[in-house]
């Protein structure tokens, strides 16, 4: 008997899942999503289809709906931290463009996919209700800094308003993406918080 071929019979016998990962059961589930609907689509489904227990779903992911918040949610950490890092004497809009452009890693190969999980949110009202706290998230880790910065509360006017302004342009950004496919994502965030940093000053009259 060749070696190791015992362990990987006692394995298989065990019903010990195969290996995978966060982004391979994201990627599953919303093909599962776009072809069955949400509300169809159940975990022990996506579980089976990846090859891996129930159990394993769970341990990335706390519902069937915070798959399509995942990479959403990563980014707010990632900001959180990128921020936290920004050199003292960086302006505090440049932190946030820096900050922003840094924390996205999405390019046209990923429409598609994005598409396809702003369709479900769209089309799922539980989840698009929710879709305000993710994207207060967001915008409060640019508070966060902002009030750091000008000692001041995050919950504060100023602070308040340069975080939703910078999600406001960003969302825009998002949008003319998805809608023309012809570059990565930064591209168009980098334009529109260019434009946001100088108050749209520079634009043409």
């Amino acid at each position: 008997m060749p070696a190791g071929t015992g362990s990987k019979q006692a394995e298989a016998r065990s019903g010990r899942p195969r290996a995978t990962s966060r982004h391979n059961l994201e990627r599953i589930a919303l093909e599962l999503f776009a072809e069955q609907g949400f509300d169809a689509t159940t975990v022990e489904q996506i579980a089976e289809q990846a090859g891996v227990s129930r159990r394993t779903f769970f341990r990335y992911f706390d519902t069937k709906a915070d798959v399509l918040w995942s990479d959403f949610d990563a980014e707010v950490a990632s900001l959180h931290r990128l921020l936290a890092a920004a050199p003292a004497d960086q302006p505090l809009t440049e932190a946030i463009r820096q900050a922003v452009l840094t924390a996205n890693h999405y390019g046209v190969a990923d429409v598609a996919s994005l598409r396809t999980r702003m369709q479900v949110i769209a089309g799922v009202p539980a989840i698009q209700a929710s879709s305000t706290a993710h994207y207060d998230n967001w915008a409060g880790a640019l508070a966060a800094f902002a009030a750091q910065r000008l000692g001041q509360q995050p919950d504060d006017l100023i602070p308040q308003a340069i975080g939703f302004s910078a999600l406001g342009v960003c969302r825009a950004a998002f949008d003319q993406w998805v809608a023309r496919r012809d570059a990565d994502l930064i591209n168009y965030l980098d334009i529109a918080l260019t434009a946001w940093k100088s108050g749209f000053s520079d634009l043409p009259a």
